[in-house]
């Protein structure tokens, strides 16, 4: 598993540049681990997962009692755009546990898609939990408290027992302790692992059994990318891209994916930056083998001179075959 950096800023490596009329004008460090590809930085980096935590959490809840199928399950691991299918979908995963969302403490907010919350503000309608992308999330686990017979009200308690719960699951999955314990941006508890670990509990999501909890995840995220992000969201799209792939996107530029025969990716981006995200993920797809013009077009992150492509941001991924890894 290699030994853990004690800063996620060590040894952090090139994973992208920026490019503009031929110049390089920017450069993004951070970290990629792979299963069955290159690497760069330094995959034993301890770090917080964010977003791409959610298709573990999800598991985890599966396996506490939640009961939830297709497009609301794909809801329960999403960073949801907000859309009207998203928000009455939290609802509908609260009232199958006789709740409504007045139950729900994740932090109020607008939808994340333009559209979505433009029309939301037109309404008159102030940030509310449910429109914030973490309602689907929070709508399960109230809905496994509900189920296991445990506290509603303090779900969020890091102690908790459905986050005690969760946290075994992520050690189990990542092969990691969890040596940090932080707050989400939507006041969840946020469980730390390293940047490998996240590829290796994706890699075990990706290959496990159907009708597992697992394979559950794996086949709602597969069946419903629209419900896990949103139709301009780039993880929707590099779903819809590469038929098969499980994948998560997560605040502070962290991406994690994997393919079903276990070949698995996950990275962080040391300056937060979610730009780089798609050309890197597409990048390292294609180092593990995958090649899809639609991959490609998923990946492309161009840059604007006075709205005119001039330059595009470069990812700096090694090929398996430089790394031997082919």
């Amino acid at each position: 598993m290699g030994e853990a950096s004690s800063s996620v800023a060590t040894g952090a490596g090139v994973l992208a540049t920026v490019v503009r009329s031929g110049v390089v004008e920017s450069v993004h460090l951070g970290h990629l681990a792979t299963v069955g590809g290159p690497q760069v930085g330094r995959p034993g980096t301890v770090f917080l997962p964010r977003s791409s935590l959610k298709p573990v959490q999800a598991a985890a809840m599966l396996r506490a009692g939640l009961d939830l199928d297709d497009e609301l399950l794909a809801l329960a691991a999403a960073s949801h755009a907000g859309l009207p299918m998203h928000r009455e979908g939290a609802a509908r995963i609260l009232a199958g546990a006789w709740l409504g969302t007045g139950a729900l403490q994740n932090t109020p907010d607008l939808p994340l898609d333009p559209d979505a919350a433009a029309a939301w503000r037109a309404s008159g309608s102030p940030p509310e939990p449910v429109a914030q992308n973490c309602s689907g999330k929070h709508a399960a686990m109230l809905a496994t408290c509900v189920a296991a017979g445990w506290d509603t009200a303090s779900y969020r308690d890091p102690e908790h027992p459905l986050q005690q719960a969760i946290r075994r699951h992520v050690e189990a999955l990542t092969g990691d302790e969890v040596r940090h314990v932080a707050v989400d941006g939507c006041g969840a508890p946020l469980f730390s692992c390293t940047v490998a670990g996240l590829a290796r509990a994706f890699s075990t999501i990706a290959t496990a059994e159907p009708g597992s909890p697992e394979g559950r995840v794996a086949a709602a995220i597969r069946a419903y990318p629209e419900w896990l992000g949103g139709p301009a969201r780039p993880v929707t799209r590099i779903l819809r891209a590469v038929p098969g792939l499980v994948a998560k996107d997560g605040a502070e530029g962290v991406f994690a994916a994997a393919l079903p025969d276990g070949r698995a990716l996950a990275l962080t981006v040391l300056d937060g930056a979610a730009r780089p995200v798609p050309a890197v993920v597409a990048a390292a797809l294609r180092a593990l083998g995958v090649r899809s013009a639609e991959l490609d077009a998923a990946g492309h992150v161009p840059v604007l001179g006075h709205g005119a492509e001039v330059g595009a941001v470069r990812p700096a991924v090694p090929s398996a075959v430089d790394t031997g890894a082919a």
